[in-house]
């Protein structure tokens, strides 16, 4: 049986993506990745279909991660259903998120960032509008989360 992750920000072109990309190779390297679905999608349906933004692209790039082949969508209702996680980068996209949800998936709904051990940010920035090096501390956190993340889906899948 899958475990499902969904990775949320608002367009789904910077911080959403660069979480699919290194959560999927983070898991990977744990061994897991077969028993993973992951994707990511935004709150907002601004540039779906599009590729993530080249500054997270190439951020990525640098990190060992590729984002080239993600293409931005909208959170579609099924995927309340189909995801166990539902993982917002920010609490806007968080009460986004419960808002267009029905009370029954609220449980699935959590910041990234609760899975980031000993970190003293709540939420993944939004690099968009600020500069190159943004996209790098969002990387950064992204690991942190993702080595979280990745423990407690080991922890649960042992303990069933």
């Amino acid at each position: 049986m899958k475990t499902n992750v969904l990775f949320v920000c608002l367009g789904n072109i910077c911080r959403s993506p660069t979480a699919e990309a290194v959560f999927r190779s983070k898991a990977t390297a744990a061994g897991i990745i077969d028993q993973l679905l992951i994707d990511s999608c935004g709150t907002g349906g601004y540039h779906s279909g599009e590729s993530p933004d080249p500054r997270a692209q190439q951020a990525g790039k640098l990190q060992g991660y590729d984002l080239s082949s993600i293409k931005a969508r909208k959170v579609a209702m099924s995927d309340f259903e189909k995801f166990d996680f539902i993982l917002a980068m920010d609490k806007q996209n968080y009460s986004n998120l419960i808002a267009m949800s029905d009370r029954q998936y609220h449980h699935k709904i959590k910041l990234f960032l609760d899975y980031a051990e000993g970190c003293a940010e709540k939420e993944v920035p939004d690099p968009y509008y600020g500069g190159d090096d943004g996209f790098g501390h969002v990387i950064d956190l992204i690991e942190q989360a993702s080595k979280g993340l990745i423990a407690d889906i080991i922890n649960k899948a042992q303990a069933k």
